[in-house]
């Protein structure tokens, strides 16, 4: 039997909460080290969780050096990515690192770089990979056609904690590029085809957030193979919630649409949960008969495997788990990684700069 894995849990918010849940209810292979926040708060709340069983630490290299643990989860700032990530692996750790890989692009190729020198297993926390109802969605998806159209968003109207989280976050980053990277890569994984040109546009709508930095974004994008895709995300208590799930993929042999009535309901846009769920899958066929009408009614496909936020954290570890074990070879997951990175900072490098990027 392997041993278990000794693993140090750092930052102790939305995603931090369920990893570490998934970390303790796999006690089999993982034991929690440590649990790192700044605050004390958080941590503090989730080892209650645990029946204060686990250590705490508000230092994360004083946290690295004392447990000297076999892996870390690294779920903070996205601004801490990279300087966290490089740590760990040369304290010898794998990581499991909450997307994006980090704030800028030399950044993400510092990390890479790091894992590959070191032969270490880093694995980037998509958690759409391992959803089976976003798998369904992309095969599906790449049944239609080409060239793709494809319509995302994921807007927010957050208020109380969940808009001082965002507060926190638009310190450093925009909402396109933290949430965007989950759907700018499902775009290249239906597509197949590289991305050649970003257009973006941004608004900062409320005084309560650091000057420079928007919390609405906008960004279409172009691919070799004629494909396109926008993507749309805004946080705040001013947003919309009309519209704000939209998943969405138009071919010339027909279109594909999540359909997630109850995660699309008013008031759900800040459930974190919600933010995942499909509910069922609706696959229109072009086909039609002599007269011109419709061959074949819609097919309704109803989602049978549908994981909560932290079902699908779990799964996320068991992909790590093995990621370690088997010692997966994770080039394609880091190219990945990087290319729907290079993608939002383009698009938020377009609004800035009033132009569109190449690739």
């Amino acid at each position: 039997m392997s041993k278990q894995l000794r693993i140090l849990v750092v930052g102790c918010g939305h995603m931090g909460i369920s990893h570490a849940r998934a970390y303790h209810k796999m006690a089999a292979d993982f034991t929690i080290v440590g649990l790192v926040s700044r605050g004390p708060a958080s941590r503090q709340k989730l080892n209650a969780e645990f029946g204060n069983r686990y250590a705490e630490f508000s230092d994360y290299h004083a946290a690295l050096a004392e447990t000297k643990p076999d892996a870390v989860c690294i779920s903070t700032y996205a601004e801490t990515h990279a300087e966290y990530a490089i740590a760990a692996m040369e304290a010898g750790a794998h990581v499991f690192l909450e997307k994006p890989v980090a704030d800028t692009i030399a950044d993400c190729e510092r990390v890479l770089a790091a894992a590959k020198r070191l032969n270490k297993k880093l694995i980037v926390g998509y958690i759409l990979h391992v959803h089976p109802s976003w798998k369904k969605f992309t095969e599906l998806a790449q049944t239609l056609g080409k060239p793709l159209v494809m319509r995302m968003n994921l807007n927010q109207q957050s208020s109380g904690p969940n808009w001082e989280t965002h507060k926190n976050l638009l310190r450093t980053t925009s909402p396109i590029v933290d949430c965007g990277v989950h759907y700018v890569d499902v775009m290249c994984r239906m597509t197949g085809s590289r991305p050649i040109s970003v257009n973006g546009i941004g608004a900062r709508l409320s005084d309560e957030i650091v000057p420079g930095q928007i919390n609405y974004g906008h960004l279409q994008v172009t691919f070799a193979d004629g494909s396109v895709g926008w993507y749309e995300a805004g946080w705040g208590p001013m947003m919309s919630e009309t519209a704000f799930f939209v998943k969405d993929v138009i071919g010339p042999k027909g279109c594909v649409s999540i359909v997630a009535k109850t995660a699309a309901a008013a008031g759900m846009s800040a459930d974190v949960d919600s933010h995942s769920k499909t509910e069922q899958l609706r696959l229109h066929h072009v086909d039609r008969k002599a007269d011109g009408t419709f061959a074949r009614a819609d097919d309704l496909i109803d989602v049978n495997d549908e994981p909560d936020h932290d079902e699908l954290c779990r799964r996320e570890q068991e992909v790590f788990l093995q990621a370690i074990r088997e010692n997966t070879d994770l080039s394609a997951h880091w190219q990945s990684a990087i290319d729907s990175l290079r993608i939002v900072i383009a698009a938020d490098q377009s609004f800035r700069e009033g132009r569109t990027v190449k690739l």
